[in-house]
């Protein structure tokens, strides 16, 4: 059973809801092993969320804006585009070690379609507004290729996202240079030659 430090029955449930998500995947989530898992009363889930697909987008924006936090972190703006961008794929590194299930569950997300495609990726692009201000900056200044943001992610950030999760699964194991060299290839993918 979860026990979150905090009365927050939301968050409990949220929690437990993302736990499930990464172990069983989403189709094996029901609302009483859901209650179970949260330690609360399956009433008590719907004051909270109208059904399970109510809960499902709301964790899907709880896990993505966890994620878009985590990545984003300690970036500076005004250091140098290979600074910041280094800075972010090092957070997904360090954020697969430290909360898979974040991973495992957002990986459940992109298998499946979101009701409203449009807002949801409009949304996720406002969370990570950070990284793509990277991405414009780096096509303003002629360093990044011109391509969508979103291919300049898949080509760079999604890749530490893959290997991050190998690693944290224990598929395969990086040490400190061949995180470097990744994080160069990743580089090396994006900017113009």
């Amino acid at each position: 059973m979860t026990t979150v430090n905090t009365s927050d029955k939301r968050l409990q449930i949220l929690e437990a809801a993302q736990k499930m998500v990464a172990e069983v995947g989403i189709q094996g989530v029901s609302m009483q092993k859901l209650a179970n898992e949260a330690g609360v009363a399956a009433g008590t889930i719907y004051r909270y969320f109208d059904d399970k697909d109510h809960l499902l987008e709301e964790l899907r924006q709880y896990v993505v804006a966890r994620m878009a936090k985590a990545v984003q972190a300690g970036v500076d703006a005004d250091k140098p585009l290979k600074e910041q961008y280094r800075t972010m794929w090092l957070n997904i590194w360090r954020m697969a070690a430290s909360n898979i299930n974040s991973l495992k569950t957002r990986a459940q997300y992109d298998s499946i379609p979101s009701k409203n495609c449009y807002s949801t990726r409009e949304q996720e692009r406002k969370m990570f507004a950070q990284v793509d201000n990277l991405f414009n900056e780096g096509k303003k200044q002629g360093v990044f290729k011109n391509l969508d943001n979103e291919i300049l992610s898949g080509l760079s950030l999604e890749a530490s996202v893959s290997l991050a999760r190998k690693h944290a699964l224990g598929l395969y194991q990086l040490d400190d240079d061949a995180l470097e060299s990744a994080i160069e290839a990743s580089w090396d993918a994006i900017i113009k030659h």
